[in-house]
């Protein structure tokens, strides 16, 4: 496996490290490739001598990348932003990605989408990742595409930002509070995207839906983190649709930060969809949210790991 070198766009993100990681415990060499490199210096710890390289890349300029791509076995491009210039990322730049590693021969390339990607999505985010699916495929058809649902993990800012919220004095606003999610484990994820990665025979090609063993409503999850950092007295109060739309076109819910698109987001379930192929496809039994949650989330109680989770809301 060390003869194998895999490019990671974006390597030094929430997923990417979790990749990176993934990829190194396996024995591969890893290059990461970052606008700004040194952003990923912390992964430097995690591989041996030699095993991680960093290159200085930008895959919305096409002639940054083919000293990126050069040599690598397999390339996972993991771009991707919540808001800003969707087009030139998510299309442009998938596309540019998968035809650097096309030129470069790369045996296998891997596109990390999300679930509810379609040309057909009313929102940005949805519409654009679902066109980038289509770029990739054009330049490379043995992409494998990966569509995970909502991530956590500790370096998360979904599950923390409740968090955080849920730690204020007072009530906490929940928005569009029956929206489903199927939050899915972020290093389940990575290691999905790294098996996909160095096994093109097996998954080359495919597209996977990636969501957890469980769906949750975001009333449900604010509960489980308001009751995970010791605030199970938290009144949760449910903004109606109508107020919350109305926010939304301003971009702003008071404490929680809210764009007109991720707005939209919210009115399609982030469920994988039925029949489609998933982690059991990888041999992975994903872990729900209560089962690694609480390891992270104890740094939001009072007292630390010391408080009792019964406390009631401050």
């Amino acid at each position: 496996m060390i003869e194998r070198l895999v490019t990671l766009f974006g390597g030094g993100g929430f997923l990417g490290r979790y990749v990176a990681q993934e990829l190194l415990r396996r024995g591969a060499r890893i290059r990461i490739a970052e606008r700004n490199p040194g952003d990923a210096f912390f992964l430097k710890p995690l591989g041996g001598l030699g095993q991680i390289q960093f290159v200085s890349a930008d895959v919305t300029r096409p002639e940054t990348l083919s000293r990126a791509a050069e040599g690598a076995n397999a390339t996972v491009n993991l771009v991707g932003v919540l808001a800003g210039d969707f087009e030139k990322l998510h299309v442009e730049g998938a596309r540019n990605a998968a035809r650097a590693a096309a030129e470069a021969g790369a045996e296998s390339f891997v596109q990390v989408s999300a679930i509810g990607a379609s040309r057909e999505a009313e929102s940005r985010y949805a519409r654009t990742k679902g066109l980038g699916e289509e770029a990739v495929r054009a330049a490379m058809p043995g992409a494998t595409i990966v569509r995970p649902s909502i991530l956590f993990g500790p370096e998360d800012r979904f599950i923390n930002k409740f968090a955080a919220m849920a730690r204020l004095p007072g009530p906490m606003p929940v928005i569009a509070p029956q929206a489903r999610f199927q939050p899915a484990y972020v290093a389940d994820v990575a290691r999905a995207v790294a098996a996909a990665a160095l096994d093109p025979a097996t998954h080359g090609g495919k597209t996977y839906e990636l969501g957890g063993p469980q769906v949750m409503t975001m009333l449900e999850i604010n509960r489980f983190v308001a009751e995970a950092i010791g605030r199970s007295g938290k009144t949760l109060i449910e903004v109606p649709d109508i107020a919350a739309r109305g926010m939304a076109r301003l971009g702003f819910l008071p404490g929680v930060p809210l764009t007109w698109d991720q707005w939209l987001m919210l009115q399609t379930p982030n469920v994988a969809s039925e029949g489609a192929p998933g982690f059991e496809a990888f041999g992975i039994a994903p872990r729900p949210l209560a089962a690694v949650a609480e390891g992270w989330l104890v740094r939001y109680r009072d007292h630390g790991r010391f408080a009792r989770k019964t406390m009631g809301a401050a």
